[in-house]
């Protein structure tokens, strides 16, 4: 038996054999041309055609993986008109007079050497895709066939990792789990496994090698394992595990259609927190009473420019409509910190968690601010939306905002287009700030959500990203609790409503305690949903 380490992204246990993605790479040989005009019209040719691929790519994304996802193959069309990228092939076809799948070869190592150089993660991660769409222009030139992976069995998947078009070409009913050397907890990969709900580890390195293809394989998500021919003692524990694990889901499908209310009859709100529109299927599935958290910086991270006003009120508009009038909190952009876009050029910055960021960018770039509030304002029409807004720290911020709404709604109204009137706002609970003056800033808001992640880290001052510091970092820590019971105090004080939406608004070992401090509604990931659900109906707060 071997075993392998690597970072889990789904927690679920998968048995099955491996089977090692096969690409069907292009060779690419290098010869001089008299003509350089006919092999610049070649490739020109085959970008035609690699966008009409990746626009056939888009629209089978977007019925299998939705829009959010989809939207990396709208990227990649725009990759084909990058103008540093064309005309470096270009260059190199005239300069050297060479065969233009050269010239894309050359022009792809380079571009994927300078990304994968970068300090930025989010840059380091269009490395992927400019492989992947020189590759794509490599096939076309030289007539290959495009490596689509025939599944016959369901089987566990490995590779270096994967590019998007080859994710979404996957028979999914097929895949039993992925294991893969690179890849990030944002990779396509990634993603793919949490939407399908499988497991999956990355960054198990070079320990996975191809010649373990069709070997047996155990993947354990719940502890970043992989056991390849496992021996028989672990054979039995691992399935007396899967087999709990299948018999709590069961289990816990039973709580379908049931209230979220403890044994005294106290009703509590337990809501799904979401990244992308994609993700409404599983909220519903996991019967969600809304969702208490969407996080709107999907739309900029997924986008190679700022996303427009119609991007972002398709987005919306389709998840108030899925959700059928349950609630849907959507909070403004987050970016900032370890959320870096590109094109938002933001300088580097020594301590970015505690820097330009969240609210403090709409606030100083109204017209990206002004645009997604023109956005949620119109898509609040089709359904029970909500904004939230991030990183507050001042009753000022809030009035600054109140300011550019009001300019908005004037806006929208000049110009005669719909919107709803009366939206209920609220601000996150993340910094010590904000909840030192909740009793003021509850005058302001129609309620708060404390998100725990950055509470904690700015309450304990401690880095959460650091794993050095991972020692000294407690989310039970004592101040902690007392400012969410403080937030919770002031919040009710003015008749508002409060919620979690952090990381802690899962832990079950915390929910009585919740409960008791007054939290109305608790926002989970949904594969924890029913978990709650079930731990909110052991409770008797009157013991």
């Amino acid at each position: 038996m071997i075993v392998l380490e690597g970072k889990s992204v789904f927690n679920d246990i998968c048995m099955g054999n491996i089977s090692f993605y096969k690409r069907k790479e292009s060779v690419i040989k290098r010869y001089k041309v008299e003509d350089t005009d006919a092999e610049i019209k070649r490739f020109e040719s085959a970008k035609e055609k690699g966008k009409k691929q990746l626009q056939s790519l888009y629209e089978k994304a977007l019925a299998d993986v939705g829009e959010a996802n989809a939207a990396i193959f709208e990227i990649h069309q725009m990759m084909l008109e990058d103008l540093d990228y064309c005309e470096s092939i270009i260059n190199i076809i005239n300069s050297q007079q060479v065969n233009a799948e050269y010239a894309v070869g050359v022009t792809a190592d380079n571009f994927t050497a300078m990304f994968a150089a970068m300090d930025d993660a989010y840059m380091q991660g269009r490395a992927a895709d400019v492989k992947d769409v020189s590759e794509r222009l490599l096939k076309i030139l030289t007539n290959a066939e495009d490596g689509i992976q025939i599944l016959n069995d369901k089987v566990v998947i490995a590779a270096d990792d994967l590019v998007p078009s080859e994710t979404v070409q996957l028979d999914k009913d097929k895949v039993l789990g992925f294991i893969m050397q690179n890849g990030s907890a944002n990779s396509h990969t990634a993603i793919l496994a949490r939407s399908m709900g499988i497991p999956a580890i990355i960054g198990l390195g070079e320990d996975l090698k191809k010649e373990f293809d069709g070997k047996y394989v155990i993947v354990d998500g719940f502890h970043g394992k992989v056991y390849i021919e496992p021996d028989e003692e672990t054979l039995a524990v691992m399935e007396k595990r899967r087999k709990e694990s299948l018999e709590r889901k069961e289990l816990l499908q039973q709580l379908k259609d049931k209230e979220d209310i403890t044994l005294d009859g106290t009703k509590i709100n337990i809501y799904a927190n979401i990244g992308n529109s994609s993700d409404v299927g599983n909220v519903l599935k996991n019967d969600a009473n809304g969702i208490g958290l969407f996080r709107s910086e999907f739309l900029y991270l997924e986008n190679s420019d700022y996303p427009t006003e119609e991007q972002q009120f398709a987005a919306y508009k389709t998840v108030a409509e899925n959700m059928a009038g349950k609630k849907v909190i959507i909070r403004t952009l987050d970016i900032g910190a370890d959320k870096k876009v590109d094109y938002f050029k933001l300088d580097k910055e020594e301590n970015p968690a505690l820097g330009y960021r969240a609210i403090r960018i709409c606030l100083t770039r109204k017209e990206i601010f002004k645009t997604q509030l023109r956005a949620l304002y119109r898509a609040a029409i089709f359904g029970n939306i909500s904004i939230m807004f991030p990183m507050i720290i001042s009753v000022e911020e809030v009035k600054a905002i109140k300011v550019i709404i009001a300019q908005v709604k004037e806006e929208l109204k000049q110009e005669g287009i719909p919107f709803k009137e009366n939206v209920e706002t609220g601000i996150m609970i993340e910094t010590p700030a904000s909840v030192m003056i909740s009793d003021e800033l509850a005058k302001e808001v129609d309620f708060f959500s404390v998100g725990t992640n950055d509470l904690t880290q700015y309450t304990l001052a401690i880095d959460r990203q650091n794993q050095k510091l991972e020692p000294f970092y407690n989310a039970h820590h004592k101040a902690v609790l007392k400012m969410i019971k403080m937030a919770a105090d002031n919040a009710h004080a003015e008749g508002k409503w409060i919620g979690i939406c952090g990381e802690l608004g899962a832990d079950i070992t915390l929910t009585e305690e919740f409960l008791k401090m007054g939290i109305d509604e608790l926002s989970v990931s949904a594969s924890m949903v029913l978990e709650v659900r079930k731990r909110v109906r052991e409770i008797d707060l009157t013991k």
